[in-house]
């Protein structure tokens, strides 16, 4: 289930002491990387310039 959320292979399933029922709930309530990226990209404002900076 790890390469469908683009995850690297043994992301949850190589950590040592984790049973199987575990790996399945880690991932099944995990958030998948690139739609929290996209989440982030539509629901977080823009950043705009510091008034105090004078770089620009």
């Amino acid at each position: 289930m790890e390469w469908m959320q683009g995850l690297d292979a043994g992301w949850v399933t190589a950590t040592p002491g984790l049973g199987r029922p575990a790996q399945l709930t880690a991932l099944g309530n995990g958030v998948v990387p690139q739609q929290a990226a996209r989440a982030l990209e539509l629901l977080a404002p823009p950043l705009g310039r510091c008034p105090h900076c004078r770089i620009r």
